[in-house]
């Protein structure tokens, strides 16, 4: 088939051109003879063909004429011999990366890394808190998700702000917390990303719009005094805030990080924020506001204990 191609593809040369330089010039029309064969091949037929075209055309000795006609014969070899694949699906799962693994270290990583761990260790392993047992962050509510949010709600007075509640996207914890110390590094590997904490306001209706962008997401992090019914299927049924059914009415001044203030993670009700501060000096990176709840709650001999206590209640 390929020789037959091959000589199909040299006769169409001989009629647009009796000459190499001819072939040159109508070697781009010859390629729709054969829209089906990919264009590694067709380069490597149009190279035989202009091999047969001098040979014919006597510009070139015979024996040259056989060297390229083997060189293009191996090219088009290679083109015919490429395997062509196609991403069928993808399959996911997460693997929980925690301290068990240190009991039994891979003794060629452990060489490796030996030169650049004083350095990390120097900065990632001062302890700033303790926390009482292990939490990992989860849809609707966990321990880990209400401290994050009640730790943006903390950090009002700081900035001169009394926000009714707060939201902190699941998305954006990325690690859990295991029991007992809490260092800078394992604050870090929560929250990797350069959010900033903001504040704003948005009116009752579109509290009320978020809440139920909350419920179908399955829950995000709120803050203490937010309590939320949502169905299985993702419908918001009521919302409190602070004991008071949310106001349609009313404004409410909300903590939450500058990525969700953009309506990010689906929570588009923000797009509609009016009186936005979002500080955005180094030290109001969500980290560093985390690491100061933590080293505070330790300046007051607390250890860290959140509960799980009703914010999201799922019918």
């Amino acid at each position: 088939m390929i020789i037959k191609y091959c000589l199909s593809f040299q006769r169409n040369i001989a009629r647009n051109s009796s000459t190499a330089s001819g072939y040159a010039e109508k070697r781009m029309q010859s390629y729709d003879y054969f829209p089906d064969i990919p264009n590694f091949a067709l380069f490597s037929l149009s190279f035989v063909s202009f091999c047969l075209s001098l040979h014919e055309s006597n510009i070139r000795t015979m024996q040259k004429y056989n060297v390229m006609l083997a060189a293009a014969s191996m090219l088009l070899v290679g083109a015919s011999c490429a395997s062509h694949y196609q991403l069928a699906s993808v399959d996911r799962s997460r693997l929980l990366i925690d301290r068990r693994y240190d009991a039994t270290p891979d003794a060629a990583a452990a060489t490796f890394i030996m030169p650049y761990r004083h350095e990390v260790d120097s900065v990632m392993r001062p302890v700033v808190g303790r926390v009482a047992c292990y939490m990992a962050a989860k849809r609707p509510e966990s321990q880990l998700s209400n401290l994050l949010a009640d730790i943006l709600l903390w950090c009002g007075p700081r900035f001169n702000e009394k926000p009714d509640f707060a939201v902190y996207n699941m998305g954006g914890i990325r690690a859990a917390l295991a029991e007992g110390d809490v260092t800078l590094g394992d604050i870090v590997d929560m929250a990797p990303f350069e959010n900033k904490i903001c504040f704003l306001t948005l009116s009752g209706t579109k509290v009320l719009e978020l809440f139920g962008q909350i419920a179908h997401r399955g829950g995000e992090a709120v803050s203490h005094g937010v309590e939320m019914v949502i169905t299985k299927d993702g419908k918001l049924v009521s919302a409190k805030i602070n004991g008071e059914p949310v106001a349609p009415a009313r404004s409410y001044r909300v903590a939450t990080l500058d990525y969700v203030a953009q309506g990010n993670d689906q929570m588009e009700a923000f797009k509609t924020r009016t009186n936005m501060v979002s500080p955005q000096g180094a030290e109001n990176n969500v980290r560093f506001l985390i690491v100061d709840y933590f080293k505070d709650q330790t300046a007051h001999g607390i250890v860290v204990a959140p509960k799980v206590e009703g914010r999201i209640v799922v019918e």
